[in-house]
């Protein structure tokens, strides 16, 4: 059992232990595991509670940024479980690359395809995912997919939050509790603007030259050729100072981009969503 570092308010260390609970109650279980903090916590507390009856499975495609790929599978090793990779292939499927406002849908459509033929040889599997309570309430398609697939969602269903996730990771000595959210590089994209193998790659790249010079947390919307860059409100005037202007237009133009500019608004996690939903937007 993981043992405590820190301790935990009697709402969360009540969480923890309803957690606990609800894993052990299952036979076997298969975590759909993306390496973020949520799922991390689900795939951690099942292998403590079930050992070799949990595996979490990652779904690699080029919408998973390399890092997170590498990420995903050092966590694994530090909680102990079993950890597989397997292709997915929604690029394929046009209801995914047309980018229409519920891509999630078919993108979670076609990781539990995949999920199901893994479980399939294990009797009584239960695929389980890291949704937490706080995601109901946001445009997650994905969500609806994996219901419909028969996924269960013990955070959400226990009430467990966002800031009570990180919490409960904190308390438990997880090294990644305060690991910024990071959704797969298809979400760069405006809605309706086709995504491919090519312009994933150009996003993932770009981010990646971002961070080596520091800014760990970023991402590069796109929209056409023209890249947009944004990092946390806090760190947007450090940058300016920091990285030379030269060599940011010159590296975003070397790897095909027309344009690069700065967003001084910072980093908003799911923009893009202001499209579909304008009473996200920022009043004044």
């Amino acid at each position: 059992m993981f043992r405590q570092v820190e301790t935990l308010s009697k709402d969360n260390q009540k969480q923890l232990q309803l957690l606990r609970t609800k894993l052990r109650k299952f036979q076997s279980v298969c975590v759909a595991y993306s390496g973020g903090v949520d799922s991390s916590l689900v795939a951690a507390i099942a292998q403590e509670q079930l050992g070799t009856k949990a595996i979490a499975i990652t779904g690699v495609s080029p919408s998973l940024a390399s890092h997170l790929r590498n990420e995903a599978c050092q966590q694994a090793k530090w909680i102990g479980i079993r950890h597989q990779e397997c292709i997915t292939k929604e690029l394929e499927d046009p209801a995914y690359s047309s980018n229409p406002n519920n891509r999630c849908y078919a993108c979670k459509q076609e990781l539990h395809k995949h999920l199901h033929l893994i479980t399939q040889t294990a009797k009584g599997c239960q695929v389980i995912d890291g949704v937490n309570h706080d995601d109901l309430r946001e445009h997650r398609p994905g969500v609806a997919a994996a219901r419909q697939a028969g996924v269960r969602s013990p955070l959400a269903e226990l009430g467990i939050s966002k800031i009570s996730v990180r919490q409960i990771s904190k308390a438990l000595g997880f090294p990644w509790w305060d690991k910024p959210a990071q959704p797969c590089l298809a979400s760069r994209f405006p809605y309706g603007e086709e995504i491919n193998a090519e312009r994933l790659y150009q996003v993932g790249i770009a981010e990646t030259w971002v961070r080596a010079h520091g800014f760990e947390e970023v991402r590069v919307r796109i929209q056409g050729l023209s890249a947009r860059i944004e990092l946390p409100e806090n760190r947007i005037e450090e940058f300016i100072l920091q990285v030379e202007r030269k060599k940011i237009v010159d590296y975003f133009l070397s790897i095909g981009f027309s344009s690069v500019s700065l967003d001084l608004e910072g980093l908003v996690s799911g923009k893009l969503n202001r499209d579909i939903d304008p009473s996200t937007k920022p009043s004044g």
